[in-house]
């Protein structure tokens, strides 16, 4: 018989603006579910490290660069970012309004609240894609972690980001030489392709070692100075 302890516990179910996004939490596991679908728990954590600090080390010691991070998730790349002092501001972009509470004041500040009382970091709360279109704002690095990477998307319109005009607008709030990382469950060459077309040098991929089934990977590329 399975453990009631091991059974998902639903902590928080919210309906907004692109439907259901869930809280549970499944044994020590803290799993976030929009529309029925796993986008991502607290289980690991080293490929969302990993994004983060592959983009700085592409920037080649520019002094306190600046980083948009697309997605809050379950804060990860937040609080690894902001425990870096080499980061000058941190600014984190994240759609779902239930997210933004769970972090601020809910059953995920523990993970977050040390990196959002830094004075470095903010908060928007807008969709990624829109974002990227409308700001007048530049920054040295864009980490992108939205969904499941290029080849997997799940949210309707994230897809349009991995496209040749959603990395133009990717590239347009990097400042000239500034890297964009872009998280994935799994290996894309096509996006590798994709980047070189929309005029991004540099272009490579890391991946997280596993010890079996198919890497997390990051994206790495570099807008032209």
């Amino acid at each position: 018989m399975t453990a009631v302890h091991d059974s998902p516990v639903i902590l928080d179910r919210r309906h907004g603006p692109y439907g259901e996004v869930v809280l549970r939490r499944h044994g020590a596991l803290l799993q976030i579910i929009a529309n029925g679908c796993f986008l991502m728990d607290t289980s690991d954590g080293r490929s969302e490290r990993l994004l983060v600090d592959a983009a700085h080390a592409a920037l080649d010691g520019r002094p306190a660069p600046d980083v948009l991070l697309g997605g809050l998730g379950v804060g990860f790349s937040l609080a690894h970012a902001a425990a870096d002092a080499r980061w000058g501001r941190i600014v984190v972009v994240e759609r779902e309004p239930a997210i933004v509470d769970w972090h601020r004041a809910g059953l995920l500040a523990g993970l977050s609240a040390a990196a959002l009382a830094d004075p470095r970091s903010e908060i928007v709360e807008a969709d990624l894609v829109r974002y990227v279109n409308e700001t007048s704002d530049t920054f040295d690095a864009l980490c992108l972690d939205i969904d499941n990477g290029p080849g997997w998307t799940v949210t309707e319109g994230n897809d349009d980001l991995y496209t040749a005009a959603g990395l133009a607008s990717c590239a347009r709030v990097l400042r000239p030489g500034g890297v964009l990382a872009v998280w994935s469950a799994r290996p894309s060459p096509e996006f590798e392709g994709t980047l070189r077309n929309a005029g991004f040098r540099q272009v490579r991929t890391e991946e997280v070692p596993v010890a079996r089934g198919v890497p997390d990977v990051v994206h790495l590329a570099v807008r032209p100075g």
